[in-house]
């Protein structure tokens, strides 16, 4: 593994265990006792963060994306036109990360 990734790594296992010892009981609940507990203790601020940052994450993913496909996309069309439908098709699915992004917050906003 490189230096790059081991840092990534870690740096997600702390956040992983930060939520934990932070969130305790939101975390740990099940179910319908994840919400009664998330109204009880006031935690609703959390699912507005949580609705946010599955919107943005996967907005920035659908970008990096786009962004890949669309630059090879423009190089593989300038050497052969009739690529142009199988480029939007798969400009399209990586745009599709951002609605998945969006749905997801959609649900979670929804069991509030």
């Amino acid at each position: 593994m490189t230096r790059n990734t081991k840092v990534k790594v870690s740096l997600v296992v702390c956040l992983i265990v930060g939520a934990l010892l932070l969130f305790p009981a939101v975390m740990l609940a099940t179910g319908a006792e994840a919400a009664e507990v998330g109204m009880e203790e006031g935690w609703l601020g959390l699912a507005y963060i949580s609705a946010a940052l599955a919107v943005g994450l996967a907005c920035i993913a659908s970008a990096f994306a786009v962004a890949r496909i669309g630059s090879a996309g423009i190089g593989a069309m300038s050497e052969n036109t009739e690529l142009t439908g199988r480029v939007l098709i798969f400009l399209g699915l990586a745009e599709g990360i951002a609605i998945y992004g969006l749905i997801i917050a959609i649900m979670i906003l929804n069991k509030l």
